[in-house]
């Protein structure tokens, strides 16, 4: 591989960099490989963004091992960790990192090795593993690495041979998933895969070259937002004077991120000496120990005295300081326009919101619970059944292993209920589930944020943690959801030819209902789901929904579907116009 013929720690470290700056660069076109048409976060931007996070960290090493690379990698990337796609690819990087973490130097035969435990690594997180994924991609490379480890290969014709045994293997996921065929397209996280691997080949070989002698740097990820459709309203900022804005009661300006690379001796005791030292000049604090990081995060007036603090255990990366107040002038703007918050929200990533400040020094209550969530409506919703940390994130911006983290950490309660009320956020928080030792972390597999509503008004406090999971579960299962949203490309699917900009009704099973008109969509969706043994059907509006069209569309619900209540909610999610629950 040029002058990287030698398999060492720098080779790995910088293999691993070109990878993700390959991944980054074809983020978009690995978006639209994705099958549903939706505004949702997409295979490419989720797994960019788990990539980065650990890139970030692998970037900052000055005297790279095996050790500290694989270390970095694996941790990052575990705790960036967005969306099916995301978890999985972190699984296959920990996987890979552990058989290489004690070498000096990497022949065939490790590379094999590293592979194979990628692969069982990855299908061991996923409880119903699927062929024709990115899983089937990684087991293809590891078969082929397998095979060849023992030859007399030159190093970069066995890795040209791999990588051209998994394109092929990608090619072959359209004959095994039908909806991938009728589609066009191969799996969009197989792709991931093999953009990553072949971006690291290209880079080892001189093909292509990357400087990242001054760190990793990836480029945001946009927003999708959603088309401007007759009868959808939109409000504006005009006339909100920033001079008025009272941030006086913002007690500590600088909201202070880092992380420790641990080099000095860091205990139990230590950490809990530098909590107590940075409760001292701060409030909002998070501090996450993993082996050898620690994340911290403080609200304080002395960012440097933060840090200073730090440095005595060990080397500072990933430090970040935001000016609050000045946060605070943007958000009181942003009120006026309900649409643009959430989307100025997600631009940033999903954040944890607290309802209410974790109080360590009083008694851990019993319970306390933890739900994704978006839109103010939705929000406000789940805090009045109870839930003590709102983590804002969703469809379009999936929340990390990380965020998961954070709120855990925040929430003062010896079991922790868990709402992920999304199909792409429930491995991430099992990963986060399986990370923490402290507290009693119980998944809800929530889908949808009407099963996650279901499951809060069915817990029962004198029943135990594994029977209020049962029953939660019970009872999500009697719902039935179906979202309005729009199309983002033309595609083919479920025999229906969709455009983009096409307004689509999708339930439980699939897209039920696609139109130019949003009422008659929705009122087509809620056909297939309403049947002789609904009782209640309950609507959502969202943020690009007028009030009175959303009310007209109650009263058609009332009349048409009379033998069942009607409940009629403002969520003021955005993307989704509608999202409506039938029990």
């Amino acid at each position: 591989m040029s002058q990287y013929m030698k398999v060492d720690a720098k080779v790995l470290q910088y293999g691993f960099l070109a990878g993700a700056k390959s991944l980054e660069n074809k983020k978009e076109y690995i978006n639209e490989l994705n099958v549903f048409p939706v505004p949702d976060g997409d295979t490419g931007t989720n797994m960019t963004l788990t990539i980065t996070a650990a890139a970030k960290e692998v970037a900052n090493i000055k005297e790279p091992t095996f050790a500290n690379v694989t270390k970095a990698m694996a941790t990052g990337s575990l705790r960036g960790a967005r969306g099916n796609s995301g978890v999985i690819l972190s699984q296959l990087i920990r996987g890979f990192c552990k058989e290489l973490e004690t070498k000096d130097e990497v022949v065939m035969e490790d590379v094999a090795a590293a592979f194979n435990r990628a692969v069982a690594t990855a299908y061991k997180a996923v409880m119903k593993p699927k062929e024709g994924t990115i899983l089937t991609v990684a087991k293809g490379l590891a078969e082929k690495a397998s095979e060849l480890s023992t030859s007399d290969k030159d190093l970069v014709v066995f890795a040209q041979e791999v990588l051209s045994y998994g394109r092929d293997v990608l090619n072959k996921t359209p004959d095994m998933l039908p909806v991938l065929k009728e589609a066009g397209v191969v799996d969009s996280g197989g792709e991931g895969l093999m953009t990553i691997l072949e971006g690291a080949f290209d880079a080892l070989t001189g093909k292509v070259t990357y400087d990242f002698s001054s760190g990793y740097d990836a480029s945001n990820t946009d927003v999708k937002t959603a088309p401007d459709n007759s009868g959808l309203s939109k409000s504006n900022a005009a006339g909100i004077d920033r001079k008025e804005i009272d941030t006086s009661h913002i007690k500590y300006g600088y909201c202070t991120e880092f992380i420790i690379m641990i080099e000095n001796e860091y205990n139990k005791q230590i950490e809990e000496e530098f909590k107590s030292y940075l409760e001292s000049i701060g409030d909002s604090l998070v501090v996450v120990s993993d082996d050898e990081i620690v994340k911290v995060h403080v609200h304080t007036n002395h960012p440097g005295l933060a840090f200073e603090r730090g440095l005595t255990y060990g080397s500072l990366t990933s430090m970040k300081v935001d000016n609050m107040r000045e946060e605070h002038r943007e958000k009181v703007i942003m009120e006026a326009e309900k649409l643009a918050q959430e989307q100025a929200k997600e631009r940033q990533g999903a954040k944890v919101a607290h309802t209410e400040p974790a109080n360590e020094e009083q008694p851990q209550k019993e319970y306390g619970f933890i739900s994704v969530s978006v839109g103010d409506g939705m929000n406000d919703i789940f805090k009045d059944l109870g839930v003590d940390y709102l983590i804002e994130g969703g469809q379009t911006m999936n929340p990390s292993t990380e965020d998961m983290l954070n709120a855990i950490d925040q929430v003062h309660a010896k079991t922790i209920y868990i709402l992920p009320n999304n199909k792409n956020i429930i491995l991430a928080a099992n990963q986060a589930q399986s990370l923490v030792e402290d507290k009693e972390i119980i998944v809800v597999p929530s889908k949808t944020a009407p099963q996650g509503v279901a499951a809060m008004i069915s817990f029962d406090a004198s029943a135990s943690g594994e029977e209020n999971l049962a029953t939660m579960t019970e009872e999500m299962g009697n719902v039935k959801t179906g979202q309005v949203t729009y199309a983002v490309r033309d595609t083919s699917i479920d025999g229906k030819e969709i455009n983009a900009g096409d307004i689509m009704g999708i339930d439980d099973e699939g897209i039920q209902a696609v139109s130019t008109d949003l009422l008659a969509a929705t009122k087509e969706l809620l056909s297939h789901m309403v049947d002789d043994d609904s009782e209640l059907i309950s609507i959502y509006y969202g943020a690009d929904v007028k009030e009175e069209d959303a009310k007209a569309f109650a009263e058609y619900v009332e009349d048409t579907y009379s033998d069942c209540d009607v409940e009629f909610n403002y969520g003021g999610q955005p993307i989704y116009y509608y999202i409506l629950s039938v029990e």
